[in-house]
C-alpha cells in the first residue's frame, strides 16, 4: 500500500484501509455510492505523479477511509479517424494515448515528462500542460467529451465527438482541474491531430531574457501556428542536466531557448526560414539539429532537468505563470528577493516561455534534503508576492493540491471561493472525494 499513499517527491505520506482498483465504470460507480452513503473519505489517485500532494491521502484521515487507483481502467474505447478523435479509459498511461493515435496515423500532443507513468485521467484532473501548450494547449484544450462519476456514484457520459455544442452551462469544463474534488473521471475523448511531416528543432544561447521574449515574438510572427514549443532554460538548469544526462551543453550562455517547428505537410522548408530569423536578430550562438538523433540529444538536456534536480536533493518548487512580457523583470526582481532572503541562494529556472509558465525551484545549498520545507514558508512568500505584484498566478500546470490550499485566497476573490464551496457542496456535501484538496479551509 505504502507506493500509493506517498507522493512521488516523497513529501506527503498518508494511510488507507484499503487501495481499491476497480477494473469498470460499474465498479467505480459502486465504490462511489458506498463511500458517499456511509461518509467514507476516499483519494482518487491516476499516476501518482503529481507535484502538490492532489493524489497523497491526507495525514489528519489518519489513515480512514478508501484509496481509489484507476490504473486498470486502461483500454482504448474508440478511435474515430472521421472526426478526429480517441476515446480511452481515465486509467491509461499517456504515452499509451499517443502510441495509439499513432497507431491510427494521428498525432495526440500532450507531452509531459512523466508521459511514461502519468494517466490520462490525472491529466485531465490537473489540466496538465506541458511542452505543446504554445500550438495545441493544455489537456482543457483537447477534450472534446468527458464520463465521470460523481460523489453519489451518479454517472455522467457524453462522450460523442461533438464539435460544436451549446445545450447550456458546459459541466465538463467544471470537472477538468477540478483534481478530483467533484467527480472521479473514468473516460475522455480526446482530440487528434494530424501528424507532423516536417519538425525543426534549434537550441539557441542567449544573453537575457528579454532577447529569448524578443526571438519568441520573431518565430511567432514568421511561424504563426508552426510553433509548437518554445522552452526556456537557465545556466544553471542546464549545467546540472548536462552533468545528469553526460552531454554537452550545445552552446554557452546566461539563458537558453529550445524551440521546435512543426509543420503536417510533408518536406515543407523549415530550415532556411529558421536561420533567416535567427540571423535578422543576431541571435546566432544556436544549434539547429540535422538529424533525429540530434533532436533526441536537444529535448533529452530539457527533460532530465527534473530528474537532475532530483539527483542534487530537495528544493522549494513552484510551478507559476506571469503574462509572457512580464518575464524578465519577475525573474530578475524575484531573484533580488531571494537574495536578501537567503544569501546563498540557488535558482534553477526553466519553463515553457512559450505560454509564460516557469518552474521556479529554490534550492539552499546546505539543505538539501526534506528539511528545506522549514524554509518553504517564508520562500513561497516571497515569490508569489513577486508572482502577483506581476500580475501572475501560482499555479499553472500542477494544480492545488494540498500544498496550495490556503494560498488560494491570494489569486481567487472571495467570490469565486464561495462559488467553488457552493459547487463542492452541491455534488459532494459530505466531502469524502478527495477532502483537504484545492479548496482553502474554512476558519
Amino acid at each position: 500500500m505504502a507506493p500509493y499513499c506517498i507522493d512521488q517527491r516523497r513529501r506527503y505520506k498518508g494511510n488507507a484501509w484499503a487501495v481499491l482498483l476497480p477494473r469498470s465504470v460499474a465498479q467505480v460507480q459502486t465504490i462511489l455510492r458506498y463511500c458517499h452513503t456511509h461518509n467514507i473519505p476516499i483519494t482518487p489517485q491516476g499516476g501518482n505523479t503529481g507535484l502538490c500532494g492532489g493524489a497523497t491521502p491526507l495525514a489528519s484521515l489518519n489513515g480512514k477511509g478508501f484509496l481509489l487507483a484507476m490504473g486498470r481502467l486502461n483500454r482504448v474505447r474508440e478511435v474515430n479517424t472521421a472526426d478526429n478523435t480517441i476515446t480511452v479509459d481515465a486509467g491509461m498511461i499517456l504515452a499509451q494515448v499517443q502510441q495509439a493515435a499513432r497507431a491510427a496515423d494521428r498525432y495526440f500532443p500532450l507531452s509531459l515528462a512523466s508521459e511514461g507513468t502519468c494517466q490520462i485521467g490525472g491529466n485531465i484532473a490537473c489540466n496538465a500542460g506541458g511542452l505543446n501548450v504554445v500550438r495545441y494547449g493544455t489537456a482543457r484544450d483537447l477534450v472534446l467529451g468527458l464520463e465521470y462519476v460523481l460523489p453519489n456514484g451518479t454517472l455522467v457520459s457524453h462522450l460523442q465527438p461533438l464539435h460544436k455544442n451549446t445545450t447550456g452551462y458546459e459541466l465538463r469544463q467544471q470537472i477538468i482541474g477540478s483534481e478530483g474534488t467533484l467527480a472521479v473521471i473514468t473516460g475522455a475523448t480526446l482530440k487528434l491531430y494530424a501528424q507532423p511531416q516536417s519538425v525543426q528543432t534549434a537550441w539557441i544561447g542567449l544573453n537575457s531574457i528579454q532577447a529569448a521574449v524578443a526571438l519568441l515574438g520573431a518565430v511567432k510572427n514568421r511561424f504563426a501556428e508552426r510553433l509548437s514549443s518554445f522552452e526556456l532554460i537557465s545556466d544553471q538548469a542546464l549545467a546540472l542536466s548536462a552533468q545528469y544526462s553526460q552531454h554537452t551543453p550545445p552552446v554557452a550562455a546566461a539563458w537558453h531557448v529550445l524551440l521546435e517547428l512543426t509543420d503536417s505537410l510533408p518536406q515543407a522548408a523549415l530550415d532556411d526560414p529558421l536561420i533567416e530569423v535567427l540571423s535578422a536578430g543576431n541571435w546566432l550562438n544556436a544549434v539547429i539539429a540535422q538529424s533525429d538523433t540530434e533532436r533526441q540529444h536537444l529535448w533529452l538536456l530539457r527533460e532530465n532537468i527534473s530528474a537532475a534536480q532530483r539527483h542534487l536533493g530537495a528544493s522549494i518548487k513552484h510551478d507559476i505563470a506571469v503574462p509572457i512580457a512580464q518575464v524578465a523583470d519577475f525573474i530578475e526582481t524575484c531573484a533580488q528577493a531571494m537574495d536578501k532572503l537567503h544569501p546563498n541562494t540557488q535558482l534553477v529556472i526553466f519553463g515553457h516561455l512559450g505560454d509564460g509558465s516557469l518552474h521556479y525551484n529554490v534550492f539552499l545549498p546546505h539543505v538539501l534534503n526534506n528539511a528545506v520545507y522549514d524554509f518553504e514558508t517564508d520562500i513561497n512568500a516571497t515569490v508569489y508576492e513577486q508572482v502577483l505584484a506581476h500580475h501572475g498566478t501560482i499555479a499553472a500546470e500542477h494544480g492545488i493540491g494540498q500544498l496550495k490550499t490556503h494560498w488560494l485566497t491570494k489569486v481567487r476573490s472571495t467570490e469565486e471561493i464561495a462559488w467553488m464551496r457552493a459547487q463542492k457542496d452541491h455534488f459532494d456535501p459530505h466531502h469524502v472525494l478527495n477532502p483537504g484538496k484545492v479548496i482553502p479551509a474554512t476558519d
